[in-house]
């Protein structure tokens, strides 16, 4: 692992052996199709965690009383897609059969496919929660199988993989809505949706996979692929109470997408590192 010159997140002091949440940097956007920067994304997380709070009043929970790990980012050489998810399924995998919970900074949104992968090593029928703008299930994306385009795709692949509950997608192609319509998927991305969808896999150990750009983009510009319309931020933080107060079974997550440098306020990567801070606080309960 490397990481130890950079930038830790918020009160995450807790070393491997003990800690319950673990934060796992994937700096990779390289199939990224419109614009690129998520590459940035987990140090600016990190970085933007500094002007955060520890305590979470949608939640009333402390990080300070949460064992939190960040394990820095994934060694891996650039230009080999394959072998960096490998790199990537490689660390997922100590962190899962460790018994603990990780949350993978990204990074493009391909970086899940490997995330999802460990898990089912542990988890077998893991249910996958997408919250995204974006449906992610084409079969190719410019001819390239491995593409943050197919992410979904791949992970529906996966042997064991459970049911998949989409929320808050507003693009993709009219083959990717027919599916999502046919297979009874697609949800909006409400306290009320996610609640209801909790109880249609109550049965399952869940994996949330979030992406910044399901947020209106007026709120959160600092991603490769914006979308108009969609939710507010207000509208993410109160779902992520609903997984809170369900005492779901949520044993890994991930938030990708976020490109710091196409948002020079930095209020996305604010943004993004709240996100990451609320749901470190869910993961670890």
């Amino acid at each position: 692992m490397g990481g130890e010159a950079r930038p830790r997140f918020l009160c995450a002091e807790a070393p491997f052996e003990s800690a319950r949440v673990v934060l796992l940097g994937c700096p990779f956007d390289e199939t990224a199709s419109f614009r690129r920067g998520a590459l940035f994304g987990p140090d600016a997380i990190r970085e933007a965690s500094d002007c955060l709070e520890t305590y979470s009043p949608h939640l009333d929970k402390d990080l300070e009383d949460a064992a939190l790990c960040d394990l820095g980012d994934v060694d891996f050489a650039s230009g080999d897609t394959e072998s960096v998810l490998a790199s990537i399924q490689a660390e997922a995998v100590k962190i899962f059969q460790a018994g603990k919970r990780p949350i993978c900074l990204g990074g493009e949104h391909l970086v899940s496919l490997p995330a999802v992968e460990a898990a089912l090593g542990v988890y077998p029928g893991l249910a996958v929660f997408q919250w995204d703008a974006h449906a992610d299930l084409r079969d190719d994306y410019l001819g390239e199988r491995l593409s943050h385009a197919c992410a979904m795709r791949r992970i529906l692949e996966l042997e064991g993989v459970g049911p998949l509950r989409q929320f808050g997608v507003r693009s993709g192609t009219r083959e990717e809505f027919e599916w999502m319509r046919a297979k009874d998927t697609l949800r909006p991305l409400s306290p009320e949706a996610v609640s209801a969808a909790l109880k249609e896999t109550v049965d399952s150990a869940i994996y949330l996979t979030l992406d910044v750009d399901v947020v209106n983009p007026g709120e959160m510009p600092g991603t490769g692929s914006p979308e108009p319309g969609g939710p507010g931020f207000d509208a993410l933080i109160d779902c992520i109470s609903v997984l809170s107060d369900s005492g779901a079974r949520i044993v890994g997550a991930d938030v990708v997408e976020l490109a710091p440098e196409l948002d020079p306020t930095g209020a996305s990567a604010v943004a993004a590192a709240k996100l990451v801070r609320e749901l470190a606080l869910v993961l670890g309960a």
